[in-house]
């Protein structure tokens, strides 16, 4: 169920956020572990009917509300991909623009994070933005694996697998249905 708050995040004070962090019209963004679209929709709303979205995500039951949420809201330029949890993706527009790695990093162990990376260099152009919410560190409602890393772990993990560090942005942003305050941590492909 979307409360008045998540919707209003969704319809205009999430596509304030990412223009902050940098998504412009007319952009390919990937929208990795998107669940129910909490920034896929605010992406989509903001690259318009010239952009396209691709949420993708292991959970039918997630990607089927963003479908009938996107639909309620007449937006036609999110691409749902159903993964069955590997580590390859399957985008059909590259280069991509954006990608968003938003309180999923978490859920995998060092080698997933860096095959990921890996994968992630390959769908990105030159100077694309890899756009990072490291939930969960070692400062920040610590989980399992991921409880004793802490954003310099993470910086120095994407910058030894070829992204640079350009800006850590912090604000409200949408997380587990609820809204908090955080930081993300924008990367450049080098």
């Amino acid at each position: 169920m979307v409360t008045g708050e998540m919707k209003r995040w969704e319809t205009r004070e999430g596509i304030h956020f990412l223009k902050k962090i940098g998504i412009r019209q007319g952009q390919a963004v990937v929208d990795f572990g998107c669940r129910v679209g909490r920034y896929s929709t605010p992406a989509a709303l903001l690259v318009g009917p010239q952009g396209s979205v691709y949420a993708i995500d292991k959970d039918k039951d997630v990607l089927n509300t963003l479908k009938r949420k996107a639909s309620a809201l007449g937006i036609a330029n999110i691409r749902t991909i159903e993964t069955t949890g590997e580590i390859k993706l399957n985008v059909q527009e590259t280069p991509v623009d954006v990608f968003l790695l938003y309180d999923v990093l978490h859920y995998m162990h060092e080698n997933e994070r860096k095959a990921l990376y890996s994968e992630i260099l390959q769908v990105l152009c030159l100077d694309s933005l890899l756009s990072i919410y490291p939930k969960h560190i070692a400062t920040d409602n610590p989980a399992d694996h991921f409880k004793n890393l802490r954003i310099d772990d993470i910086i120095r993990e994407l910058e030894a697998s070829g992204f640079s560090l350009e800006a850590k942005i912090c604000g409200t942003m949408s997380h587990a249905d609820s809204l908090v305050q955080g930081c993300i941590l924008n990367f450049r492909k080098i």
